[in-house]
């Protein structure tokens, strides 16, 4: 995301006028769009953290559901040895 702002940016200040980047050439103010493009279309599934950033999100909500439906019951969210 970071990428996609630093591009956004210069982008405006090259558009405005300011300074040197008022001279930018045009893959200056495109390339951080083009790494952005390259990093969440390829890098990050090659990762897997699409996939890992979406399994967060349900065991999230689904750790929300059973608070919510337990009340003061819900059992803790502890890592290690499931109980039996």
């Amino acid at each position: 995301m970071w990428l996609i702002w630093i591009g956004v940016a210069l982008l405006v200040l090259h558009f405005a006028g300011v300074g040197p980047f008022a001279d930018l050439k045009w893959y200056w103010w495109t390339l951080p769009f083009a790494l952005a493009f390259i990093w969440f279309e390829f890098i990050e599934r090659a990762l897997g953290l699409d996939r890992k950033k979406g399994f967060d999100e349900m065991d999230q909500v689904k750790r929300r559901r059973i608070a919510k439906s337990l009340g003061d019951r819900a059992p803790s969210a502890q890592k290690g040895k499931p109980r039996r």
